[in-house]
Protein backbone atom coordinates (compact mmCIF):
# COMPACT_ATOMS: atom_id res chain seq x y z
CA UNK A 1 0.00 0.00 0.00
CA UNK A 2 2.52 2.45 1.13
CA UNK A 3 4.30 2.24 -2.50
CA UNK A 4 1.06 2.84 -4.33
CA UNK A 5 0.23 6.06 -2.54
CA UNK A 6 4.11 6.63 -2.95
CA UNK A 7 3.61 6.23 -7.22
CA UNK A 8 0.14 8.30 -7.01
CA UNK A 9 1.40 11.36 -5.28
CA UNK A 10 4.59 11.16 -7.25
CA UNK A 11 2.12 11.40 -10.39
CA UNK A 12 0.01 14.05 -8.98
CA UNK A 13 3.23 16.35 -8.74
CA UNK A 14 3.97 16.12 -5.13
CA UNK A 15 7.10 15.72 -3.41
CA UNK A 16 7.43 12.22 -1.54
CA UNK A 17 9.68 11.29 1.15
CA UNK A 18 9.11 7.19 0.98
CA UNK A 19 9.85 5.96 4.57
CA UNK A 20 10.62 2.37 5.99
CA UNK A 21 12.19 0.17 8.60
CA UNK A 22 15.00 -1.65 6.12
CA UNK A 23 16.70 -0.97 2.86
CA UNK A 24 15.15 -3.88 1.66
CA UNK A 25 11.96 -2.83 1.70
CA UNK A 26 12.32 0.55 0.30
CA UNK A 27 14.16 -1.43 -2.57
CA UNK A 28 11.16 -3.65 -3.30
CA UNK A 29 8.70 -0.67 -2.86
CA UNK A 30 10.43 1.29 -5.34
CA UNK A 31 10.74 -1.55 -8.07
CA UNK A 32 6.98 -2.50 -7.69
CA UNK A 33 6.59 1.98 -8.11
CA UNK A 34 8.80 1.72 -11.67
CA UNK A 35 7.16 -1.35 -12.92
CA UNK A 36 3.82 0.04 -12.18
CA UNK A 37 4.68 3.31 -14.34
CA UNK A 38 6.40 1.32 -17.03
CA UNK A 39 2.60 -0.08 -17.50
CA UNK A 40 1.04 2.78 -17.41
CA UNK A 41 3.63 4.31 -20.27
CA UNK A 42 2.84 1.09 -21.93
CA UNK A 43 -1.26 1.87 -21.54
CA UNK A 44 -0.22 5.53 -22.73
CA UNK A 45 -1.60 6.78 -19.29
CA UNK A 46 1.79 8.74 -19.28
CA UNK A 47 4.22 9.74 -21.68
CA UNK A 48 8.11 8.54 -20.58
CA UNK A 49 8.79 11.99 -19.51
CA UNK A 50 6.01 12.15 -17.00
CA UNK A 51 7.05 8.55 -15.03
CA UNK A 52 10.76 9.69 -15.19
CA UNK A 53 9.52 12.98 -13.59
CA UNK A 54 7.23 11.26 -10.90
CA UNK A 55 9.97 8.53 -10.47
CA UNK A 56 12.67 11.81 -9.60
CA UNK A 57 10.37 13.18 -7.30
CA UNK A 58 10.37 10.33 -4.84
CA UNK A 59 13.14 10.52 -2.20
CA UNK A 60 13.59 6.91 -0.33
CA UNK A 61 15.21 7.32 3.41
CA UNK A 62 15.45 4.74 6.29
CA UNK A 63 15.56 7.74 8.54
CA UNK A 64 12.91 8.96 10.02
CA UNK A 65 14.01 12.40 10.79
CA UNK A 66 13.94 12.77 7.26
CA UNK A 67 9.85 13.11 7.02
CA UNK A 68 11.05 16.93 9.25
CA UNK A 69 10.09 18.09 6.34
CA UNK A 70 6.68 17.28 4.87
CA UNK A 71 3.41 18.75 5.29
CA UNK A 72 1.45 15.67 5.32
CA UNK A 73 2.43 12.23 6.28
CA UNK A 74 0.64 8.84 5.48
CA UNK A 75 1.18 6.35 7.73
CA UNK A 76 0.85 2.63 5.98
CA UNK A 77 2.08 0.02 8.38
CA UNK A 78 0.56 -3.07 9.39
CA UNK A 79 -2.77 -3.26 11.02
CA UNK A 80 -2.02 -3.38 14.49
CA UNK A 81 -2.57 -0.39 17.35
CA UNK A 82 0.78 -0.43 19.36
CA UNK A 83 2.51 -0.56 15.93
CA UNK A 84 0.78 2.50 14.63
CA UNK A 85 0.50 4.55 17.85
CA UNK A 86 4.33 4.11 18.29
CA UNK A 87 4.81 5.64 14.83
CA UNK A 88 2.19 8.25 15.50
CA UNK A 89 4.13 9.58 18.53
CA UNK A 90 7.30 9.75 16.38
CA UNK A 91 5.39 12.05 13.26
CA UNK A 92 3.89 14.02 15.98
CA UNK A 93 7.69 14.62 17.18
CA UNK A 94 9.20 14.95 13.91
CA UNK A 95 6.61 16.12 11.37
CA UNK A 96 5.96 20.45 11.76
CA UNK A 97 3.48 21.73 14.35
CA UNK A 98 1.23 22.35 11.35
CA UNK A 99 1.59 19.22 9.11
CA UNK A 100 -1.04 16.52 9.16
CA UNK A 101 -1.13 13.30 10.05
CA UNK A 102 -3.27 10.76 8.19
CA UNK A 103 -3.61 6.50 8.71
CA UNK A 104 -4.27 4.41 5.96
CA UNK A 105 -5.57 1.84 8.23
CA UNK A 106 -8.64 0.03 7.08
CA UNK A 107 -10.32 -1.06 10.56
CA UNK A 108 -8.54 1.27 13.25
CA UNK A 109 -10.13 4.29 15.51
CA UNK A 110 -8.87 7.57 14.21
CA UNK A 111 -9.86 9.05 17.23
CA UNK A 112 -8.01 6.56 19.73
CA UNK A 113 -4.79 7.45 17.07
CA UNK A 114 -4.82 10.73 17.53
CA UNK A 115 -4.79 10.85 21.44
CA UNK A 116 -1.07 9.45 20.26
CA UNK A 117 -0.50 12.94 19.60
CA UNK A 118 -0.51 16.73 20.90
CA UNK A 119 -2.61 18.09 17.27
CA UNK A 120 -5.51 15.67 17.34
CA UNK A 121 -7.32 17.76 15.55
CA UNK A 122 -5.37 17.13 12.59
CA UNK A 123 -5.34 13.18 12.55
CA UNK A 124 -7.86 11.90 9.52
CA UNK A 125 -8.24 8.70 8.10
CA UNK A 126 -6.97 8.34 4.41
CA UNK A 127 -8.24 5.14 3.24
CA UNK A 128 -6.56 4.19 -0.41
CA UNK A 129 -8.15 0.82 -2.05
CA UNK A 130 -5.62 -1.66 -3.44
CA UNK A 131 -3.52 -1.41 -6.35
CA UNK A 132 -3.74 2.15 -5.34
CA UNK A 133 -2.93 3.31 -8.67
CA UNK A 134 -6.05 1.81 -10.29
CA UNK A 135 -8.65 2.03 -7.51
CA UNK A 136 -10.73 5.36 -7.32
CA UNK A 137 -12.11 5.80 -3.67
CA UNK A 138 -10.55 7.12 -1.15
CA UNK A 139 -12.70 7.03 2.44
CA UNK A 140 -11.62 9.82 4.33
CA UNK A 141 -12.41 9.39 8.00
CA UNK A 142 -13.28 11.77 10.55
CA UNK A 143 -11.95 11.62 14.10
CA UNK A 144 -13.82 12.55 16.61
CA UNK A 145 -10.99 15.53 17.41
CA UNK A 146 -10.47 15.86 13.39
CA UNK A 147 -11.14 19.30 12.37
CA UNK A 148 -12.76 21.02 9.57
CA UNK A 149 -9.91 22.53 8.04
CA UNK A 150 -7.42 19.54 8.11
CA UNK A 151 -10.92 17.25 6.81
CA UNK A 152 -11.01 19.74 3.89
CA UNK A 153 -7.46 19.80 3.18
CA UNK A 154 -7.12 15.70 2.61
CA UNK A 155 -10.48 16.05 0.85
CA UNK A 156 -8.37 18.43 -1.64
CA UNK A 157 -5.54 16.61 -1.55
CA UNK A 158 -7.31 13.20 -2.77
CA UNK A 159 -9.13 14.91 -5.73
CA UNK A 160 -5.82 16.11 -6.37
CA UNK A 161 -4.48 12.58 -6.95
CA UNK A 162 -6.89 12.38 -9.09
CA UNK A 163 -9.20 9.78 -6.74
CA UNK A 164 -12.64 10.24 -5.88
CA UNK A 165 -12.95 10.82 -1.51
CA UNK A 166 -16.02 9.61 0.38
CA UNK A 167 -16.68 10.94 4.00
CA UNK A 168 -16.89 8.22 6.49
CA UNK A 169 -17.05 9.06 10.75
CA UNK A 170 -14.81 7.04 12.71
CA UNK A 171 -16.43 3.76 13.68
CA UNK A 172 -14.39 0.44 13.42
CA UNK A 173 -14.25 -0.92 9.70
CA UNK A 174 -15.50 2.26 8.37
CA UNK A 175 -17.86 1.48 5.71
CA UNK A 176 -15.92 -0.80 3.56
CA UNK A 177 -14.38 -3.06 5.84
CA UNK A 178 -17.33 -3.44 8.39
CA UNK A 179 -19.49 -4.64 5.12
CA UNK A 180 -16.38 -6.70 3.03
CA UNK A 181 -14.85 -8.55 5.91
CA UNK A 182 -17.27 -10.04 7.42
CA UNK A 183 -18.39 -11.44 4.23
CA UNK A 184 -15.41 -12.76 3.77
CA UNK A 185 -15.08 -14.13 6.78
CA UNK A 186 -18.60 -15.86 6.02
CA UNK A 187 -17.19 -17.71 2.84
CA UNK A 188 -14.15 -19.14 4.48
CA UNK A 189 -17.24 -20.44 6.91
CA UNK A 190 -18.65 -21.87 3.92
CA UNK A 191 -15.40 -23.56 3.15
CA UNK A 192 -15.08 -24.94 6.28
CA UNK A 193 -17.71 -26.23 6.89
CA UNK A 194 -18.04 -27.86 4.17
CA UNK A 195 -20.74 -25.90 2.01
CA UNK A 196 -17.93 -25.80 -0.90
CA UNK A 197 -14.86 -25.42 -2.26
CA UNK A 198 -13.04 -22.00 -2.56
CA UNK A 199 -13.23 -22.37 -6.36
CA UNK A 200 -16.78 -23.00 -6.13
CA UNK A 201 -17.74 -20.49 -3.12
CA UNK A 202 -15.58 -17.31 -5.77
CA UNK A 203 -17.23 -18.94 -9.04
CA UNK A 204 -21.26 -18.10 -7.19
CA UNK A 205 -19.68 -14.21 -6.32
CA UNK A 206 -17.75 -13.76 -9.80
CA UNK A 207 -20.90 -15.17 -11.82
CA UNK A 208 -23.67 -14.88 -9.81
CA UNK A 209 -23.02 -11.37 -8.44
CA UNK A 210 -20.49 -9.70 -10.75
CA UNK A 211 -17.53 -9.45 -8.35
CA UNK A 212 -14.44 -8.51 -10.29
CA UNK A 213 -12.95 -11.34 -7.67
CA UNK A 214 -14.20 -13.96 -5.42
CA UNK A 215 -13.92 -13.36 -1.78
CA UNK A 216 -11.67 -15.95 -1.37
CA UNK A 217 -9.40 -14.72 -3.97
CA UNK A 218 -9.90 -11.27 -2.59
CA UNK A 219 -9.05 -12.12 0.89
CA UNK A 220 -5.39 -14.25 -0.46
CA UNK A 221 -4.70 -10.49 -2.19
CA UNK A 222 -4.94 -8.80 1.01
CA UNK A 223 -3.58 -10.55 2.88
CA UNK A 224 -5.27 -13.29 5.45
CA UNK A 225 -3.43 -12.41 8.21
CA UNK A 226 -4.73 -8.87 7.63
CA UNK A 227 -7.97 -10.17 7.26
CA UNK A 228 -7.95 -11.67 10.66
CA UNK A 229 -6.16 -8.28 12.39
CA UNK A 230 -9.46 -6.27 10.66
CA UNK A 231 -11.91 -8.74 12.16
CA UNK A 232 -10.49 -8.59 15.38
CA UNK A 233 -10.71 -5.09 15.76
CA UNK A 234 -14.15 -5.49 14.91
CA UNK A 235 -14.84 -7.79 16.71
CA UNK A 236 -13.52 -4.91 19.76
CA UNK A 237 -14.53 -2.53 18.53
CA UNK A 238 -18.64 -3.77 17.73
CA UNK A 239 -18.46 -5.90 21.06
CA UNK A 240 -20.36 -8.65 18.65
CA UNK A 241 -18.97 -12.14 18.70
CA UNK A 242 -19.97 -12.25 15.10
CA UNK A 243 -17.28 -10.50 13.73
CA UNK A 244 -14.70 -13.52 15.51
CA UNK A 245 -12.50 -14.37 12.74
CA UNK A 246 -13.63 -18.05 11.74
CA UNK A 247 -11.30 -20.65 13.03
CA UNK A 248 -10.16 -22.03 9.52
CA UNK A 249 -8.96 -18.59 9.04
CA UNK A 250 -7.14 -18.31 12.45
CA UNK A 251 -5.74 -21.31 11.57
CA UNK A 252 -4.38 -20.52 8.10
CA UNK A 253 -2.48 -17.89 9.17
CA UNK A 254 -0.87 -19.90 12.07
CA UNK A 255 0.56 -22.11 9.15
CA UNK A 256 1.72 -19.09 7.59
CA UNK A 257 -0.54 -19.65 4.80
CA UNK A 258 -1.26 -15.84 4.33
CA UNK A 259 -1.93 -15.76 0.91
CA UNK A 260 -0.58 -14.02 -2.38
CA UNK A 261 2.70 -12.68 -0.16
CA UNK A 262 3.27 -16.25 1.27
CA UNK A 263 2.57 -18.53 -1.82
CA UNK A 264 -0.10 -19.87 -0.46
CA UNK A 265 -3.55 -19.03 0.81
CA UNK A 266 -7.26 -20.60 -0.50
CA UNK A 267 -4.83 -21.01 -3.80
CA UNK A 268 -1.31 -21.57 -4.51
CA UNK A 269 0.49 -18.72 -6.28
CA UNK A 270 4.44 -18.35 -7.43
CA UNK A 271 6.84 -16.53 -5.32
CA UNK A 272 8.11 -13.44 -6.82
Amino acid sequence: MGNGIAHVCARAGCEVVLYDLEQGFLDRGLATIEKNLAREVAKNKLTQQQADEARGRITPTVDREALARCGVAIEAATERFAVKAEIFRELDRILPGDAILATNTSSISITKLATQTKRPEQVIGMHFFNPVPVMQLVEVIRGLQTSQATFDAVHALSKQLGKTPVEVNDAAGFVSNRVLMPLINEAVYAVMEGVATAEAVDQVFVLGMAHPMGPLTLADFIGLDVCVDIMRVLADGLGSPKYNPCPLLVRMVDAGWLGRKSGRGFYRYPLQ
